[in-house]
């Protein structure tokens, strides 16, 4: 497949993006003090990485199959490492590592739902849809995360 190069401009816009999330999730990752969040951390961090390399693909013109995308958060029940009582500084740092990641993930979310309408080709924009519906669970796990926390 033959991208124009305002699609491939697009793409490597959009694997910046994703490459600035995998470093991002991968400094939280080590950033956060509770185990459970340290393994959503990379959860997230492995699936931006896959999203990354997706995009690769695209640029050398190879583009993904993929399957309609499934609400992957189903499973994802996370129990409560703080009370809601706790003000302690451990609990602030990670709710704030949650709240700045569900804002990226919105941003994230946002941009694929715009930059997928430049593409004419199908297979592309399944592609970009499947992320951006990736991104969207990647909110609500990090948000039942806090629910689950007492920090919503």
């Amino acid at each position: 497949m033959q991208l124009t190069e305002q699609e491939a401009t697009v793409i490597k816009d959009l694997q910046t993006q994703e490459k600035t999330c995998v470093e991002k999730y991968r400094f939280y990752e080590a950033s956060a003090h509770d185990s459970q969040l340290k393994d959503l951390f990379r959860r997230i961090g492995d699936e931006e990485q896959e999203h990354f390399d997706s995009l690769g693909q695209v640029l050398k013109g190879d583009v993904p199959n993929v399957q309609p995308a499934e609400n992957g958060t189903q499973g994802f029940h996370p129990t409560a490492t703080y009370s809601s009582s706790d003000n302690s500084e451990e609990k602030r740092h990670d709710q704030f590592l949650c709240t700045d990641s569900i804002a990226t993930e919105k941003l994230v979310s946002s941009t694929y739902n715009n930059d997928l309408f430049q593409f004419a080709a199908t297979n592309v924009r399944k592609l970009l849809n499947h992320i951006q519906t990736e991104e969207q669970n990647h909110a609500e796990m990090i948000y039942k995360y806090k629910t689950a926390n007492g920090m919503a």
